[in-house]
């Protein structure tokens, strides 16, 4: 669990590497701010992402889900506010850039740990 936890954070902190050679306008100073920026994307996201969802369902209803990418693009920003190092350009190269972000963490976790698993458990008295 551990393990993959830190694999998780690794692979997001060369998604970071990574974003600014397809998003030139999202900065990444050196592997150390990737470091840092991935853990507290990550934290932000656990932590802070949920509420705002939360907060801003009714719009995010009205926009058919659409207002989470806005959400994502802000929680970005965010990020990269406080983090030397890791410079966003505006909330535009924060929106695309936590869509290239997203992109590039799955890809390659799909890669690392392979397709997600679905488990079914059935009861006996449903099996007839």
């Amino acid at each position: 669990m551990a393990l993959n936890l830190l694999l998780v954070w690794l692979i997001n902190a060369l998604a970071l590497l990574a974003l600014p050679y397809l998003v030139p306008s999202v900065q990444v100073e050196s592997v150390y701010t990737a470091l840092i920026a991935a853990l507290l994307l990550g934290l932000v996201n656990a932590l802070i992402r949920p509420l705002l969802v939360l907060l801003t369902l009714p719009v995010t209803l009205l926009t058919l889900g659409l207002f989470v990418f806005v959400i994502n693009g802000l929680l970005f920003w965010f990020v990269a506010s406080f983090v030397d190092g890791f410079n966003v350009a505006g909330f535009w190269s924060a929106f695309f850039g936590a869509i290239v972000y997203a992109l590039i963490s799955w890809a390659v976790s799909t890669l690392v740990f392979g397709r997600p698993r679905v488990v079914v458990v059935r009861h006996e008295r449903y099996d007839r």
